[in-house]
């Protein structure tokens, strides 16, 4: 079976109607399909594990601290929060075991997928403004996508080892077509335009909404999103629009985090990266019926990286399988 062929990976977990908040002029993005597609990943992510931990029982993550913050409590998460990746069995683990198959700084486990991570060479492929201009080849693909100047680049750079395969700029909406990168010649990370970019004229907003919307609901090779959000700030109203939209459309996504190194001081007023991704988490766990994976990163430190790398892994393989 050649690769066109195979069952696109969907991840089915909205739940609930989007608000009346999601109709805000800035986030114009919300047509979405009447007959979403039933999907493989309906089920395999719908499944409850069976296991002999409490659901609620909380499991401490590690994360990546600086020297001034040493005394915090290690983040923790209970384990109806996991992200459990289909054909992966947690049953026999016992809390500990269990923890050390949790991602660094993420709520995702380790799956028996999680194999040949490693980049050995990135090129860059082309752009394109139309979904059936993008490559044809049938390899599969993750998209990064986020708020303008959230660090999209940067994180693409990061997880590639190249300072200017994805050019960054401090100018916001500097990536303006679905830019593709072959990895290892045998699957893609895709660059696409970030959204929120106020000062940019709106025919061209308007464009960039319809031709990544058009990706996402018709690129066939999409293996999922990779919705970026930067930790450094409070939840954003668009970046909580954008992610309801792609459960309410059945499009996989992972969170991740940005800007986890940024660390705010307490005595300052500002909030610390976990306190931002908490609230932003508790803000749309009313829309999924689970938690989607998330992970937290810096392209400063490369906290992250191969995390993501593992994680990207492990979806591309069972992709590939199924």
């Amino acid at each position: 079976m050649i690769l066109s062929q195979l069952p696109r990976f969907h991840l089915s977990i909205f739940t609930k109607p989007p608000s009346s908040s999601l109709s805000s002029p800035h986030f114009n993005f919300l047509n979405h399909r009447s007959n979403p597609p039933v999907s493989l990943a309906r089920a395999i992510f719908s499944f409850a594990p069976k296991s002999n931990l409490a659901t609620v029982e909380p499991i401490p993550l590690p994360v990546v601290s600086d020297s001034s913050d040493l005394d915090e409590a290690p983040v923790e998460i209970s384990l109806d929060k996991l992200f459990i990746p289909p054909e992966t069995d947690i049953s026999g683990d016992d809390p500990s075991s269990l923890t050390a198959r949790i991602l660094k700084g993420s709520n995702i486990v380790l799956s028996r997928y999680a194999r040949d991570a490693q980049v050995a060479q990135a090129d860059y492929v082309k752009s394109s403004v139309r979904t059936e201009d993008c490559p044809a080849d049938g390899l599969p693909e993750f998209a990064l996508v986020g708020r303008s100047n959230v660090g999209k680049s940067s994180l693409l750079n990061s997880l590639v080892r190249r300072k200017r395969l994805a050019l960054t700029s401090k100018k916001p909406g500097k990536t303006q077509c679905i830019n593709h990168f072959r990895i290892n010649d045998n699957w893609y990370l895709v660059d696409l335009p970030g959204y929120g970019y106020a000062s940019a004229p709106h025919e061209l907003k308007q464009d960039w909404n319809k031709f990544t919307k058009d990706y996402f609901l018709n690129r066939s090779t999409l293996v999922s999103v990779f919705l970026l959000v930067d930790a450094s700030i409070p939840p954003k109203q668009i970046d909580l629009d954008y992610a309801s939209w792609l459960g309410q459309n059945q499009v996989p996504m992972t969170m991740v985090f940005t800007k986890c190194d940024k660390r705010k001081k307490k005595k300052n007023g500002g909030k610390r990266p976990e306190e931002n991704i908490k609230e932003f988490q508790d803000l749309i766990q009313g829309f999924f019926e689970t938690t989607p994976p998330w992970i937290m990163t810096s392209s400063v430190t490369n906290q992250g990286r191969d995390e993501i790398l593992l994680h990207m892994a492990q979806l591309r393989n069972y992709w590939l399988k199924h």
